[in-house]
């Protein structure tokens, strides 16, 4: 009876979240599988008829008369996934030592620079990367610094660039990955880890074998959290990137609204989706391996 009473409560604990996920999440997630299907309106929307040249078009199996295939989409799909997994590098590096750092403090300042971490989320992410763009222009601060102190002779062209891009997304990201690895760090045992130094293993040892194994899951989860919204990102690259830093956010978006073609759009948003999934269960597999093994 007890059992069935908590199923029950959980039942009507979950079912918000459950008809909010269904309705504004799952149903817009089907329309536009439906919608990558069908053929394009010659004034915008869709008709209602099977159009397999959506993806054709992406993949290379184009008619070549309604629709041409055209490498340019696998070279901006593979683009995003580069930046993407470059972002995710690129944050690891940065944090994964800095959090080794702050756990170490005491408790007072270990909460103000976790405050600083999160101090970003305060601001629009339209006004930071505007600052960014000032910044980064030939006539910015960086640009002005560098000149006065004659490490360079001429402005650097950094903006509108693949580099301005990855550098917008890893500034947005770090606090994504910080707080995962954070909390994994934070928990470590660190009777393990003098246990290791004690049995005369070196530094490096003591990191393969007891640090990297605890510290996996956070790298893992932090890992998810920034691939995920770096592969669809279009904000970043539309105000630092222009035309060379192009990513699949950037092509849906003009897809839906300048071009209007909401099939092929659908379809592009389809193979993120798909990206998305299968980096979601590999990291899932990952996890409970780690698990396993623990």
């Amino acid at each position: 009876m007890a059992v069935k009473r908590q199923s029950v409560v959980l039942g009507v604990l979950l079912a918000p979240v459950t008809l909010f996920l269904g309705v504004f999440f799952l149903l817009p997630l089907c329309i536009i599988a439906l919608f990558s299907l069908l053929t394009p309106g010659l004034y915008g929307g869709v008709e209602w008829s099977f159009y397999h040249w959506n993806y054709g078009r992406i993949f290379g199996w184009a008619d070549g008369i309604n629709e041409i295939f055209e490498p340019i989409y696998l070279q901006i799909l593979w683009r995003s996934l580069s930046f993407a997994a470059l972002t995710v590098v690129l944050t690891l590096i940065l944090c994964y030592p800095v959090a080794f750092w702050v756990s170490r403090l005491n408790d007072r300042w270990r909460l103000v620079f976790l405050f600083l971490i999160t101090l970003p989320f305060f601001c629009s992410l339209i006004v930071r990367l505007y600052a960014w763009l000032l910044i980064l222009k030939p006539t910015g601060l960086l640009n002005t610094i560098l000149l006065w102190t004659g490490l360079i002779s001429e402005p650097l062209e950094i903006l509108y660039t693949p580099a301005a891009v990855v550098l917008g997304m890893v500034y947005v990201m770090i606090p994504f990955m910080f707080l995962p690895l954070y909390a994994a760090v934070d928990n470590l045992d660190r009777a393990q880890v003098e246990a290791s130094m004690d049995l005369g293993a070196n530094r490096i040892q003591t990191f393969l074998k007891v640090i990297l194994p605890q510290t996996l899951p956070g790298i893992l989860g932090g890992a998810v959290i920034v691939f995920i919204p770096s592969v669809g990102n279009f904000v970043v690259p539309d105000v630092l990137g222009g035309a060379k830093g192009l990513m699949i956010g950037n092509l849906v978006e003009q897809q839906f609204l300048s071009s209007r073609n909401w099939p092929f759009g659908s379809a592009l948003s389809m193979i993120i989706m798909g990206v998305v999934l299968t980096v979601l269960m590999v990291s899932v597999t990952r996890a409970r391996k780690v698990s396993g093994h623990a």
